[in-house]
């Protein structure tokens, strides 16, 4: 029996929130190059400031500045970073209390071995070459060896020009492995064949293939290779720009219910203006050149009319 097939699939965005007054004031102190703590009712001086105190839940207006220098209070040893992590070499998580406050920061320290740190050593931040009001304009911390080579902290916060916003990279990496039936699937796609398979109890056919038929849960079997035409049941005009985005709007995405399929695919309509687009036209698959094909839905390309009769309604009409 073949192989199944397995890839590699990284899942990644750009997470973009507003800071609001708190946070916005201690992103815009590491942009200046000064650390900013909040002071709870209980007379906690907090690095970062919470958004609102633990014990009377009133918004946190209380602000102060403390030291770039401070104390490890614990700490762990990173003998293998992984990506985005502070530091791309072997090196320490430390929590930090900084002179002045009386809650622990946590950050990386930039040690060779963890036999160069020990709990109640000295350490003071390393800026960032360039700061854009983040947590990574703290690009780590450092070993203190002499009080008097502590670096002083920036000018002071620009209150003009407040840090309103972040935007942090969000991604998660993993391995998709493939059933039987869906690698059978992306095989034929590498061979310029679309595959499906049909659900013996109902005589469904789906595509992409799955191992049981969702409706009645029977295992489905055999292939069935269809011809690429097929009718379109639904449709959008994407109207709207976003990042990533590899057409320029507007285009047509579409579910397209293959001739002999009994579920609609989705995918791009090309080869037509946008506002002539229509339930019921008739489309044909168009392959990328085959020396671009992979085991992948996107060899092809897209879906363009065929200048068929568009489709009567009631041949698709079950499958909106």
């Amino acid at each position: 029996m073949p192989r199944t097939l397995q890839a590699p699939v990284t899942v990644s965005f750009d997470y973009t929130r507003s800071t609001g007054p708190v946070l916005g004031r201690f992103l815009t102190g590491l942009r200046d190059g000064v650390i900013v703590a909040g002071r709870t009712s209980d007379g906690e001086v907090v690095v970062p400031p919470s958004e609102y105190d633990p014990i009377t839940h009133a918004q946190t207006t209380d602000f102060v500045e403390v030291a770039a220098v401070g104390t490890v209070t614990s700490w762990t040893w990173v003998p293998e970073p992984v990506a985005a992590q502070p530091l791309d070499r072997p090196f320490a998580f430390v929590l930090v209390t900084l002179d002045g406050a009386t809650k622990p920061l946590l950050h990386a320290l930039d040690v060779a071995s963890p036999d160069q740190v020990s709990t109640g050593m000295r350490v003071q931040v390393r800026w960032a070459e360039e700061r854009v009001g983040h947590i990574n304009d703290i690009a780590c911390f450092e070993p203190l060896a002499d009080e008097s080579d502590a670096r002083p902290s920036g000018g002071g916060l620009l209150e003009d020009h407040p840090v309103t916003g972040v935007i942090t990279p969000v991604s998660l990496d993993y391995i998709y492995a493939a059933s039987p039936e869906e690698s059978t699937f992306y095989r034929g796609l590498n061979e310029g064949r679309i595959l499906a398979q049909r659900c013996p109890t109902c005589e469904k056919v789906y595509i992409p293939p799955r191992s049981a038929c969702p409706t009645d849960g029977t295992p489905t079997e055999g292939e069935i290779e269809l011809s690429g035409e097929g009718t379109i049941t639904t449709f959008c005009i994407v109207n709207v720009p976003f990042l990533g985005q590899k057409i320029t709007p507007p285009y047509v995405s579409a579910y397209v219910l293959l001739d002999g399929a009994d579920i609609a695919l989705l995918h791009l309509i090309l080869g037509v203006s946008a506002d002539e687009v229509r339930m019921g036209m008739r489309v044909k698959a168009v392959w990328r050149p085959e020396d671009e094909w992979a085991y992948s839905l996107e060899n092809i390309d897209h879906f363009a009319p065929t200048g068929d009769a568009d489709a009567d309604f009631d041949t698709y009409k079950h499958h909106l």
